[in-house]
């Protein structure tokens, strides 16, 4: 078999799933009531003050029983404007984290003290830069069967390098991983994570993975371990989130999860150069009817996440914007200030 022929499988393959994935991954829906849970809506906040004017009233909205907010040893007035914009607001609290101990990831840290302040029956875990819209939180709740469940929001994008990095990253599991698989693989999202009181400390909670920097997968993989059961889903118009504020951002983001998501730099490499094989060599070779697959399998995701469809256009671009990532992952990463 040539060259060219796998990459018409590999690409045959994954718009199988892509396919598959378009019925039977569920989708976020609205619901007009919400189970009689106590619900403790938790939000990490490291240098947040550009996001919270716009995510913060968003979260107050909700009807969660408390909304307690971690400042993370914020540099720019997180705590401040936090204290303005949710002041007086009955179950709010906006709390000042501690400094963050040797051997832990401060997201973890942050959560952790998030979830020992928490009163709820089930505690939510949300980014602080997630837009949540009207009865999100009650659709969440609504789809809690227990275990870990965790969400995907709709990925919005500011500029043109974005679109074709962030979506092509955020909803690659679309044609990675079938749903109905999804029962045997540790897949999570940390940006929207659900977990009542009793599955958190049967897990360990967030000490429990508090070095690691894909805390949710980390999380996915104790739950898979221990027989708890997980579960994904799509937020699409409820829940919302523009994770980096221009190109430079992603690279930096992103370069500090993928060599702890790929597990080894042999594999990290070997993605790299599987992206640029199935979507841009294509291109480069001539071979229209590849490139072209690619691309429709990109506007099925697109379709199913209500994302921009404009990002599918752009896959042939996506792996090659890819390769500062893949590099930065190799040095040692920065997140917001600090050493991972």
């Amino acid at each position: 078999m040539g060259f060219f022929e796998g990459v018409l499988l590999f690409l045959l393959f994954r718009l199988g799933i892509a396919l598959t994935n378009l019925v039977l991954f569920p989708v976020l829906r609205p619901t007009p009531t919400r189970p009689p849970l106590r619900v403790s809506l938790l939000i990490p906040a490291r240098n947040e003050a550009h996001r919270l004017q716009e995510t913060l009233p968003r979260f107050l909205r909700q009807g969660a029983d408390e909304v307690l907010l971690l400042d993370d040893q914020s540099e720019d007035g997180t705590l401040e404007l936090a204290l303005r914009l949710g002041g007086g607001t009955p179950g709010f609290q906006a709390l000042k984290g501690r400094p963050l101990p040797r051997g832990w990831v401060g997201k973890n840290w942050a959560c952790h003290q998030l979830a020992e302040k928490a009163k709820g029956e089930v505690l939510v875990f949300v980014d602080a830069d997630v837009e949540m819209e009207e009865g999100a939180l009650s659709a969440l709740i609504a789809r809690y069967r227990g275990g870990l469940l965790s969400a995907f929001p709709r990925q919005k994008a500011g500029s043109l390098l974005e679109l074709a990095t962030v979506p092509f990253v955020m909803d690659g599991l679309l044609s990675f991983l079938p749903y109905p698989l999804l029962p045997h693989f540790p897949a999570a999202n940390g940006q929207v994570m659900v977990l009542s009181r009793e599955a958190y400390e049967r897990l360990g909670g967030h000490r429990a993975v508090r070095s690691s920097p894909i805390e949710d997968v980390a999380l996915a993989r104790l739950a898979k371990r221990r027989g708890l059961p997980m579960d994904l889903v799509l937020g699409d118009g409820l829940l919302k989130v523009r994770m980096y504020r221009g190109y430079l951002e992603a690279v930096e983001g992103f370069g500090k999860n993928f060599l702890p998501l790929h597990g080894h730099w042999t594999i990290l490499l070997a993605s790299a150069f599987f992206h640029l094989a199935l979507y841009t060599l294509p291109w480069a070779y001539g071979l229209w009817g590849l490139g072209v697959l690619g691309i429709l399998e990109r506007l099925l995701i697109a379709w199913k996440t209500g994302g921009p469809l404009g990002s599918a256009f752009l896959t042939p671009l996506s792996p090659v914007l890819l390769i500062p990532i893949y590099l930065r992952a190799l040095l040692r990463p920065r997140w917001k200030g600090r050493v991972l």
